[in-house]
């Protein structure tokens, strides 16, 4: 599949293996981090959140989601949370005592970890929340839960391409799932980062597509056959 600078599925074949991945049934789509104090307006990291909003990354997540509710896929959000004490909280690395003195802090029942706009939340939405780490699946539910939702493919979306994504996408692949990554539904710094990590880095381990393209598995004739 090509990258999402790229377009879409380029031949007959790479199109039967999307759709076949992305059959509802198997699928979970896992959006990492879209939440206030990441890439909303009031963000603790500006840069990030300019770059989601910016790219249109936010925006496609968005699409992606409400596609996902139309077409009876799971969807579950990975938002990471710091107590206003800290406890249990990594930092045992410069990005951790970095994200501890920022001004917005993503204290757990604060505005900051809410989901954030344009992304609509609905009640059969799962929510995992952590307090640790930097991965949206290490250490956290978010496994046990897709094997109980008998996922077979994870669609890895959000921020940040640096990362909370890389981390969620090989953390997937070592546990046995398929992952897809719609490139243009991720974001990271600077800018330019983003498509080389994806092309020399998650391409080689995941099915990179784009957001029509998955948007299109969802809506296709064929499932529409199957349903």
């Amino acid at each position: 599949m090509a990258d999402a600078t790229k377009g879409s599925a380029s031949t007959a074949k790479q199109w039967a293996q999307l759709q076949e991945q992305l059959e509802p049934a198997g699928t979970v789509l896992l959006t990492v981090e879209c939440q206030q104090g990441v890439v909303g307006r009031d963000s603790a990291l500006p840069e990030l959140a300019v770059a989601a909003r910016s790219s249109g990354a936010l925006a496609n997540v968005a699409r992606l989601v409400a596609a996902a509710h139309e077409a009876d896929v799971q969807v579950l959000h990975a938002v990471a949370e710091r107590r206003p004490d800290g406890r249990g909280a990594n930092s045992n690395a410069r990005l951790f005592r970095a994200a501890a003195r920022l001004p917005v802090q993503q204290h757990s029942g604060s505005t900051a970890v809410r989901i954030a706009e344009p992304i609509e939340v609905t009640e059969q939405d799962l929510v995992v929340r952590r307090l640790h780490g930097l991965s949206p699946l290490a250490g956290t539910d978010v496994d046990p839960l897709l094997r109980n939702l008998g996922c077979r493919t994870l669609v890895v979306t959000g921020v940040s391409a640096n990362v909370a994504i890389p981390n969620a996408v090989f953390d997937a692949v070592n546990l046995g799932y398929t992952v897809v990554v719609p490139g243009d539904a991720i974001a990271g710094v600077p800018a330019d980062y983003t498509p080389a990590m994806i092309r020399h880095t998650l391409a080689l381990v995941s099915t990179v597509t784009t957001t029509e393209d998955v948007l299109r598995c969802w809506k296709s004739p064929r499932r529409a056959r199957r349903a």
